[in-house]
């Protein structure tokens, strides 16, 4: 079974979110539990955690269709002390607002050594984030987020993914999301079905399918191996249709929340029931 969504909108409320997949014909979602440019949110009440859980229930959503993301703003390989402690208190938070909703995973990007610290010093920092903030919490799962390798970013390489999980204690509370986008402007060929084969090979190789545990499916406006993090609508990009095909028709990406952000919202509904067709 495909879950196939976008990442929606949560305005007014989280407990909009599953309405707002619903209506795009989708059986996945993503959605932010709080403002991602803002470090501070207002708790969640009572209330609104109710109305979720509920929505969720009336639109048929279940926490393995739903992949939350945290704030844009946290770095978990922060080369400096007190900002270091400053994200792994919002991430964190963000995992705790998870855990109220019912939610079982949190989707975020690992982190950047902003040429203070080496790049293995900064892999082990997030490692280290990611089990301050396990042992702190329960059920969550931390899903991290292959990047494009922009600027003094990480993950963008498979070893690099692998390196982070190596050094996690808890096994069963980390996962990956592969971003089409990112995974292809990483250097990672993704155009033919040999170089899907070979791609998916060599994450399973290196990192291994049993942590897949979400995709962002997305095409890219920018060329292989740029390292430049910009989406396109399906089928309009340098990647092509062949490689969405591709993951529809695979039985190792069921299961697990497969989530679109490509650039145009409005035809989202149609590139849902293009993946679906594929998916029968």
């Amino acid at each position: 079974m495909k879950y196939i969504g976008a990442h929606v909108s949560a305005s007014g409320g989280v407990f909009n979110a599953p309405q707002n997949a619903s209506k795009i014909g989708a059986n996945a979602f993503a959605l932010f539990t709080k403002n991602q440019r803002r470090w501070e949110a207002k708790p969640l009440d009572d209330a609104t955690i109710e109305k979720f859980k509920a929505a969720c229930q009336l639109y048929h959503f279940s926490a393995d269709q739903i992949l939350p993301h945290d704030s844009y703003l946290i770095n978990l390989g922060h080369p400096e002390t007190e900002a270091l402690q400053k994200s792994r208190n919002a991430f964190l938070d963000e995992i705790l607002r998870c855990q109220q909703l019912g939610l079982t995973l949190l989707n975020f990007h690992p982190g950047s050594h902003l040429k203070k610290i080496s790049s293995s010093d900064c892999l082990l920092r997030i490692a280290e984030s990611i089990n301050w903030a396990l042992e702190k919490s329960k059920t969550v799962k931390a899903v991290i987020e292959n990047t494009a390798g922009q600027g003094t970013n990480l993950g963008y390489q498979f070893e690099q993914l692998a390196t982070i999980i190596e050094h996690v204690e808890d096994k069963s509370r980390i996962g990956v999301c592969l971003d089409t986008c990112h995974t292809f402007v990483s250097g990672y060929d993704l155009r033919t079905t040999q170089a899907c084969d070979d791609t998916f090979q060599a994450f399973s190789d290196i990192v291994g399918f049993n942590y897949l545990s979400a995709m962002h499916i997305n095409d890219s406006k920018v060329p292989l191996g740029s390292h430049v993090d910009r989406h396109a609508s399906l089928g309009e990009g340098k990647i092509g249709w062949i490689c969405f095909q591709y993951i529809m028709q695979d039985n190792r990406f069921n299961s697990i929340p497969l989530i679109l952000e490509t650039s145009n919202p409005n035809i989202w509904a149609d590139e849902i029931r293009q993946l679906q067709q594929w998916a029968k």
